[in-house]
């Protein structure tokens, strides 16, 4: 155990009575519950016991960077970047956005890569693999360069512009592969050049085993912030930024920092949503096909059992949002200076859901807004048109924008 965390070994969610040691992590699951088309993930377990008093703040504005947790967090094995200590953001009566696009590559997923190179940091390895054409493969390439590792990123052709142009800056080397073969490439890569891979392996998704810890800092941060929001509203793909919020309020119960935890709402695209599927169907996790959305970084055919895990015990629920309302949820935000990309306001397209049927909540509620605008495939690329700069073409160009 690393100087710092309290990590001690990986549980079973499969069946938590099963215990894995700390190191390597398993990026493939638990292979003692395994079943054809179905794996559970593990868990990191710690030794909450020897956790400092007062460790946790509140009252106070949250500590920036994922080092102040260190002791509830894997080894940190490898240096950030400044990730975490995002700003909480009030949005008219009780309801905030947590804008996770204050993060250094403009996302949430550089608070997974920093736990998750750290462990390739930790095991020696030359490089990374990741699949992904969006936001976790910019934070992966970001955090790859900052520790000196190479790094591959399966993505496809299509891939937004700013992601393209964060790939290409940080160095990595990106493979556009059909959709359908990045995983099989994924183990081949790591069978054949030992990089470490911390991107899903498995046909329910299991992913990294240590990096959804790093998420646990949000719910760290919203209680320092504000305390125990009612409900929880995360943009969800494949759930594990759902799970680890979920598990960092779940500590700070256990711990008897709180007494409650908040409910936990997946906010998914009504083209796929595999953990809705999973709740309506009662099974473990889910397979589903996607239709059309331009929700491309929360269009996932596969769920993960954390996700599961996550709405269940916290008696919260799965939304199935349209792009419609996911559209009006961005301008909303983009209107009050933040600007998300579509994926990314699904937080809180999936309370103005539930506000819609009748819903509310007794106390504040706490939407996550996951990443920039910028990130969008569809976000323009070219220059604006020059405008004549006399009064009259002034004046018409201020009535076409609706300024007066």
């Amino acid at each position: 155990m690393s100087a710092g965390s309290l990590a001690r070994t990986q549980r079973s969610m499969g069946d938590p009575g099963i215990h894995y040691p700390l190191w390597p992590p398993l990026p493939r699951g638990c292979p003692k519950t395994a079943a054809p088309g179905l794996v559970f993930p593990v868990e990191v377990d710690y030794a909450y016991a020897d956790l400092p008093a007062g460790f946790f703040p509140q009252g106070d504005p949250a500590p920036r960077g994922l080092d102040r947790w260190a002791p509830l967090l894997p080894p940190l094995d490898a240096p950030g970047l400044g990730e975490g200590g995002t700003p909480l953001i009030a949005l008219g009566d009780e309801v905030w956005i947590k804008d996770e696009s204050r993060n250094p590559t403009w996302s949430h997923k550089d608070r997974l890569n920093r736990v998750a190179v750290s462990a390739a940091v930790h095991l020696g390895a030359e490089g990374i693999a990741v699949a992904s054409s969006g936001n976790h493969g910019a934070s992966a390439a970001a955090y790859a360069a900052r520790a000196g590792l190479r790094c591959v990123v399966l993505a496809s052709a299509g891939a937004p512009p700013a992601v393209a142009s964060f790939l290409q800056a940080y160095g990595a080397a990106v493979l556009p592969v059909p959709a359908e073969s990045r995983w099989p490439l994924l183990n081949e890569i790591a069978d054949r050049l030992g990089f470490h891979t911390v991107s899903n392996l498995t046909p329910t998704h299991t992913g990294h085993a240590f990096g959804p810890e790093g998420y646990k800092t949000i719910a760290y941060e919203i209680h320092a912030d504000l305390g125990v929001p009612a409900a929880v509203f995360a943009p969800t793909g494949y759930g594990e930024l759902l799970f680890g919020v979920w598990k960092g309020f779940r500590e700070l119960r256990d711990l008897g920092v709180t007494d409650r935890v908040p409910r936990m709402y997946g906010c998914e695209p009504a083209a796929g949503g595999p953990l809705a599927a999973a709740l309506r169907t009662g099974v473990p996790a889910a397979v589903v096909r996607v239709g059309e959305t331009d929700a491309y970084a929360i269009d996932c055919a596969v769920s993960g059992h954390r996700a599961v895990r996550a709405v269940l015990d916290s008696g919260g629920g799965a939304l199935l949002l349209t792009d419609t309302e996911l559209a009006a949820a961005r301008d909303t935000l983009a209107h009050q200076g933040l600007w998300p990309e579509l994926s990314a306001a699904a937080g809180l397209a999936g309370h103005r859901h539930l506000l819609a049927a009748g819903t509310r909540f007794d106390g504040p509620v706490v939407c996550l807004s996951t990443s920039s605008g910028f990130k969008d495939r569809h976000t323009a690329t070219t220059g604006l048109d020059p405008v004549d700069p006399t009064w009259p073409s002034v004046a018409r160009a201020l009535r076409k924008a609706g300024v007066v």
